[in-house]
């Protein structure tokens, strides 16, 4: 066990076992991992760093050593035109890996900024490479949290591709909203990770103008009202995810998507 590294955050516990990396696939996959396994990721922490808010981590072809993994905060993901404005690509909360799949690539194809101060723990890819050998069914947890990735990003086509701005802002709080519920950060009504109205426009494709407009639309409905920072107080769940045309299945958590375990049953 890594004893908090650089950034000192204490770690969280268990069932016994205190861990840096406890949210990793929680809701998901994570009762499919054995004591061992858990135990084998956390060790492949080399330490934690705190980033603050709005700070970028890597850039677009940077050469990586290292993955990293969200302890707290939040984390984007974007590709930067030859303006320099931002097109969202991603969101990544506490329990995510933000760039596990540039440890076979080496270099990410998109930056990552944070949204918010965070903690991020430092996974070397020498590390990541003994954790793969040793562990057969955890590298397999691994690549599950990749292919999770892929399926959220299919899904923002979906959003950009057939939903209005109001559909595509309400379906991005829906996703963020079930995301949090898997690692119990939701308490039911405030959505807490503090997208600004230009931020949510950067991810939707539409201008600042626009998604100012269509969070008044929304709030107008009864679904949601701003509660500053950047927060949301959502009054009507349900509704936001009738606009969004929202189905979580690809979140891969619980329906006709959700898988009993890492093996070939």
């Amino acid at each position: 066990m890594t004893g908090g590294g650089e950034g000192g955050t204490p770690p969280a516990c268990e069932g016994g076992l205190f861990l840096l990396t406890d949210l990793f696939l929680k809701g998901r996959l994570r009762h499919d991992l054995d004591d061992a396994e858990k135990r084998a990721l956390d060790e492949a922490v080399s330490g934690t760093i705190e980033v603050p808010a709005r700070t970028r981590i890597v850039a677009r072809g940077d050469r990586l050593d290292r993955s990293y993994y969200v302890v707290e905060g939040a984390v984007l993901r974007h590709l930067d035109d030859r303006r320099g404005e931002r097109q969202l690509v991603g969101v990544n909360i506490a329990g995510d890996f933000v760039d596990l799949h540039g440890y076979p690539m080496k270099r990410l194809d998109h930056s990552i900024s944070t949204l918010t101060a965070t903690t991020l723990a430092t996974v070397p890819h020498a590390a990541i490479t003994a954790l793969v050998a040793a562990h057969p069914h955890l590298a397999r947890a691994l690549w599950f949290s990749t292919l999770l990735d892929a399926a959220m990003h299919r899904e923002w086509i979906f959003r950009l591709g057939r939903l209005n701005a109001e559909g595509r802002i309400a379906h991005l709080i829906c996703e963020l909203l079930d995301r949090l519920r898997f690692v119990d950060l939701f308490d039911g009504r405030v959505l807490t990770v503090p997208l600004l109205q230009r931020d949510y426009a950067e991810a939707c494709g539409i201008t600042p103008v626009h998604a100012n407009r269509s969070f008044r639309i929304l709030k107008d409905r009864g679904l949601l009202s701003p509660l500053g920072d950047g927060q949301l107080d959502i009054h009507d769940e349900a509704g936001l995810r009738e606009v969004a045309q929202f189905d979580a299945s690809y979140l891969y958590g619980e329906g006709d998507l959700a898988p009993g375990a890492l093996d070939d049953a």
